[in-house]
């Protein structure tokens, strides 16, 4: 089985390197910048840490779980002896990964916390690569990890990165800001949980579908009132009237143009 050397000692390196064992693939080391910081993971996940600036152990993969912004550094510090280097960022196409002959992408659709390690089977992996034994590698290694696998080039990652920004992370902000308000109100933000996880679950079944409220329905008078209420709050009033703008052009075309 495939062993794998992670380069990165933070969130996201630890939940994969975690994944990693689970799987039963074997985890060389965790290699970083900081080794310090490198060694306090790889002493969690069992295996011997290394710094970047010096020899690193042969493997059969390395992983840049890093963030995007270091992807291209860090990889142009490692030495291009053949060994596949893989980056696991959606938005970055494989010409980050500089001078390497063999480039691959390994990318889960999932937003990663601290705590218990996730369950990587639930989790949809995207893979990529330049040569033919590369992607064959990532795909074994993926299916393993996931029962969900797909192989998407560069053009199809990055909108499938816009959507699901667009699916999780605009609706999570949405909710801070309704749980901010509400506190400012003197109002128990729970109460608007469960709205909110019946309203996902239903989009699940067919997002056209489980649209609702004042937007929707074309209820201009509802609209303009909540618009008032945000009369102190103008970066949140624009964002609710450019989402309602979009919910009442779809559902009534005809209102376009109308204001």
């Amino acid at each position: 089985m495939p062993s794998v050397l992670l380069i990165g000692n933070g969130r996201l390196a630890s939940h994969l390197g975690h994944a990693l064992l689970r799987a039963g693939h074997p985890v060389a080391g965790v290699a970083g910048r900081n080794l310090g910081n490198a060694a306090r993971l790889a002493n969690d996940l069992g295996c011997p840490a290394f710094s970047l600036d010096g020899p690193l152990p042969g493997t059969d993969l390395r992983m840049l779980a890093v963030s995007d912004d270091a992807i291209g550094e860090v990889a142009a510090r490692l030495p291009d002896d053949g060994t596949p280097l893989v980056h696991l960022s959606g938005s970055k196409p494989l010409d980050l990964l500089g001078r390497h002959g063999r480039r691959g992408v390994l990318w889960p659709i999932h937003s990663f916390s601290p705590g218990i390690p996730a369950d990587f089977s639930a989790i949809p992996l995207v893979i990529d690569a330049d040569d033919a034994g590369t992607l064959a590698l990532l795909d074994s290694l993926a299916k393993r990890l996931s029962a969900r696998v797909e192989h998407l080039p560069f053009p199809q990652r990055q909108q499938l990165h816009l959507c699901a920004v667009l699916a999780s992370n605009f609706p999570v902000f949405l909710l801070r800001e309704s749980e901010r308000l509400l506190q400012q109100h003197g109002i128990d933000p729970g109460l608007v949980h469960p709205l909110w996880k019946a309203a996902a679950e239903k989009a699940l079944q067919g997002a056209d579908g489980a649209v609702t409220g004042p937007a929707r329905r074309g209820d201009r008078g509802t609209m303009e009132a909540h618009l008032r209420l945000l009369a102190n709050e103008p970066e949140l009033r624009r964002a609710y009237e450019a989402i309602s703008d979009l919910i009442l052009h779809t559902y009534h075309p005809s209102s376009r143009g109308d204001h």
